[in-house]
């Protein structure tokens, strides 16, 4: 079992055809807001494992686990990976914890497929071999993506590397690609910016001339585009950040969706 669906995907690229995955939060779903059900309760208990992201982004599968009860094998993708604070928007300066959404720098989503690989190992020792190949594998093609989004992000001269989405998803993207990003909503999308948050980020695409303006699959658009009304700048294609969409759209796999992400902000920070 997988808690939402860029996991699913990465689970499934090292299991393969040697596990039965189920996903609970499926494609182009909130897993931040997400509800659990009575049937994912009895699901996860047949589980022979678990792999969650931790860090506070599935806010509600600890007491799923307890209630279903699960007793497989718990695997936290995120184990072990360096974290950044989530960055303090516009009237809430505290501390915030850690940005979980570490698998938007493809380096640290490496770390998840060998946390996965280690854990299905464990909960299924007869292919532990299998599974270790299949992640070093998968491993190689996720070190050729990370090399290809440098390369993609630098034909955007530094100065125009900056783009405003629905919700602080890229915190490990700014990071590791150096692109400034800039949010209307917090790290999670139940959290509401006030009218003076949103007047400021309007401000600021003004002043900074700002024409990449992206809205995720799981956000509601209608605050980025106030935005772009009341600044003259143009709502991009939707970017993928908390979920893949459907098979047989443009981010079905984590690979395709870093990819297709990254082609959408590069041609809209280019006309900044």
């Amino acid at each position: 079992m997988a808690t939402f669906s860029i996991l699913g995907d990465l689970v499934s690229q090292v299991g393969s055809d040697r596990i039965d995955l189920a996903v609970l939060v499926g494609a182009d779903i909130d897993a931040h807001t997400y509800q659990p059900k009575p049937a994912d309760a009895r699901a996860l208990a047949g589980a022979q494992a678990l792999v969650s992201n931790g860090l506070g982004f599935e806010g509600w599968i600890d007491r799923l686990a307890k209630a279903a009860p699960f007793k497989g094998q718990a695997i936290v993708a995120s184990a072990g990976v360096a974290t950044l604070q989530a960055a303090p928007t516009a009237g809430h300066s505290h501390a915030r914890g850690p940005d979980s959404h570490c698998w938007q720098d493809v380096g640290r989503a490496r770390q998840y497929v060998a946390n996965i690989a280690d854990g299905l190992a464990k909960a299924d020792a007869a292919n532990a071999n299998h599974y270790r190949e299949r992640g070093q594998l998968y491993d190689q093609r996720l070190a050729e993506l990370d090399r290809w989004v440098k390369a993609e992000i630098a034909k955007v001269p530094a100065g125009q590397r900056r783009a405003i989405t629905s919700h602080d998803a890229f915190g490990y993207f700014a990071s590791a690609y150096g692109v400034q990003f800039q949010s209307p909503r917090g790290f999670t999308t139940d959290s509401e910016p006030s009218a003076k948050d949103v007047a400021a980020l309007i401000r600021l695409v003004r002043e900074q001339k700002i024409k990449a303006l992206f809205v995720e699959n799981t956000s509601n658009p209608g605050l980025v585009n106030q935005i772009a009304q009341e600044s003259g700048a143009v709502v991009g294609p939707r970017l993928y950040s908390d979920a893949l969409s459907a098979p047989g759209g443009p981010a079905a796999t984590y690979e395709a969706m870093m990819r297709y992400n990254v082609t959408a902000l590069v041609a809209g920070m280019l006309k900044n």
